[in-house]
Parts: C-alpha cells; sequence; structure tokens
C-alpha cells in the first residue's frame, strides 16, 4: 500500500508542478526523445509495416526499460520525486493551455496571420486561408482532443504503470505525432505508432469524455453518447463530442492536412464556435485534469 501511496503522490505532485511551471523550456526530454526517434528513422525506415514495427518497438520498448530501471534506482521519498518528476515533464495540460490562450489573443487583436501562423503549435491542420471563425473552432477541437493526450493519458498510464508507464505512454504519443500519417511516407512505416496509439488513448479518450461530463453536466453526456463515434478517429472523437456539448457549440466540419481534405459529420448542437470559446475550453480542460488528480488519490 506505500508503495502505491508514493506512486499517487508523485502522480498529483507532478499535476501541481505542470500547473505552476508548464513544460521545461530547455532540455524538455521529450524533445531529447524526438531527435533520438528522427535519428533512428533516418537509419530504419523503409516503406514497410515491418520497418515501422521495428522503429516502434524499438523506441518504445527502450522507454520502458528506461523506467524500470529508473524506479528500481529510486526507493522510498526518492520514488515519489522520481514520479513527480517525470509526469511533470509527460504532462502538457498547462502549456496546451497556454497556446490556446494565445490563439485566443491574436484573434481577439484580429491578427489572422499571427493565428494561422500559431496554429501548429496546436494541430497539424493547413492554417491558410482558415478565417477567424475557423481558426476558432480549429483551436476548441484541439484543446478538447488534447485534453486527452497531454494530460488525462499520462496519468491513466502512470497510474496503471508508474515510471516505465508513463514514459512509454509519452513515447507512442510522440512517434504518432512524428510518423503516424496517412501520406504516401508514412501510411506504412507509420502504421504500428499509429495503432499503438489508438490502443493507448482507447480508455483515456472515455475517461476524458466522462470527466467532462462530470465537469459540465448532462448535455456534456447527451453529446458524447449520441456524437461521439462520429469522428474518423477512434478516440478524439469522445473529448470533441463532450466538449461540444459542454460548451453549448458545434464543431466538426470541413479540415485540411497537407492537402488532403476530411469532411467531418457534427457533433453538438450549438453554434459554431467563437473567439470566446477558447478560454472557456481551456478552463474545461484544466477542470477535467485536476478531477483526474482527484480521482488518482482516491484511488490511491
Amino acid at each position: 500500500m506505500s508503495l502505491m501511496r508514493g506512486s499517487a503522490e508523485g502522480l498529483v505532485l507532478g499535476v501541481a508542478l505542470d500547473a505552476l511551471l508548464g513544460d521545461p523550456r530547455r532540455g524538455h526530454p521529450v524533445a531529447g526523445f524526438g531527435r533520438l526517434a528522427s535519428r533512428l528513422e533516418r537509419l530504419v525506415y523503409r516503406d514497410s509495416r515491418a520497418a515501422g514495427v521495428l522503429y516502434a518497438g524499438v523506441l518504445v520498448g527502450g522507454a520502458v526499460a528506461s523506467g524500470v530501471i529508473l524506479e528500481k534506482v529510486a526507493r522510498g521519498p526518492w520514488r515519489v520525486a522520481l514520479t513527480a518528476g517525470v509526469t511533470w515533464a509527460v504532462l502538457g495540460g498547462t502549456s496546451l493551455g497556454r497556446e490556446g490562450l494565445a490563439m485566443e489573443r491574436l484573434l481577439e487583436d484580429g491578427d489572422l496571420e499571427g493565428a494561422r501562423g500559431r496554429l501548429s503549435h496546436l494541430c497539424a491542420r493547413d492554417p491558410k486561408g482558415l478565417d477567424e471563425a475557423e481558426l476558432a473552432r480549429a483551436t476548441v477541437e484541439s484543446v478538447a482532443e488534447n485534453t486527452s493526450d497531454a494530460a488525462i493519458a499520462p496519468l491513466v498510464w502512470g497510474a496503471i504503470g508508474g515510471v516505465p508507464g508513463l514514459l512509454a505512454y509519452r513515447a507512442v504519443n510522440t512517434l504518432d505525432a512524428m510518423v503516424g500519417y496517412r501520406n504516401a511516407r508514412y501510411e506504412r512505416f507509420g502504421w504500428a505508432a499509429a495503432r499503438l496509439d489508438d490502443a493507448a488513448n482507447w480508455v483515456p479518450a472515455r475517461l476524458t469524455g466522462m470527466l467532462v461530463a462530470l465537469c459540465a453536466g448532462r448535455d456534456a453526456w447527451r453529446v458524447l453518447r449520441r456524437d461521439g463515434g462520429n469522428h474518423p478517429s477512434p478516440n478524439a472523437g469522445r473529448c470533441e463530442a463532450a466538449f461540444a456539448g459542454a460548451l453549448g457549440v458545434r464543431l466538426g466540419g470541413t479540415n485540411s492536412y497537407g492537402g488532403s481534405v476530411e469532411r467531418r459529420p457534427g457533433m453538438g448542437d450549438g453554434r459554431a464556435p467563437e473567439v470566446r470559446d477558447i478560454g472557456r475550453a481551456v478552463r474545461l480542460s484544466a477542470a477535467v485534469t485536476f478531477a483526474a488528480a482527484a480521482l488518482v488519490w482516491g484511488a490511491r
């Protein structure tokens, strides 16, 4: 029981550190992992699923092994400190909120070019030609989806697997962001990373939807149940539908990704998102993160 309590303390302390400090400004371990992954990609890339399985297996397996070694070295109070530090490093909830609010400020100032340039910090959507309403929708949708990826999923895997779980999840999610695309280069090579990310986020995305409903009320739950499966992603729709119901807006529509156009069914019954809804989405994302931390603390 003491080990479980220490893990919960470390996870909750990591959430507090992220809330206070955001991401480390220099020497971020996730950025270091990304550079390592890029080097390995240059060495092993082939237009095949087998090469992608090898690539993802080596990197995710290495992350798990590193976590196991770190936990063996850290004992007693050091285990709590280790868990807190790793949780802080892999969480991105505060930085997500800051990016959302930066977009809100640019749009409030009428700086569409600045907002288009900033959108890449939140998602891979092509910003060219997007107007204020489309930029606001893209931001709200990104905050909703990334509440799971950046905050809830790391806590779920940290609660399940400790430091190895935290590192494994962030490795999987980072690889998906790097190679998990359906384009000519990555459709086969990135298949394993994309499927791993889908599997790793299946439970966290649905937990995120339920936590949004817990924080925001019945409309979020109703839209989650009705529209959560409309999205082409098996996970993102659960988060976006819940946020749509909670905020009283309608999400979904036509999106462009590097020349590929996706037309997604609508989620929610309300009006189109406006600039003011970005701040509401950021505050809801933070509330959901703290609710997840409270669950971790209660489950210890």
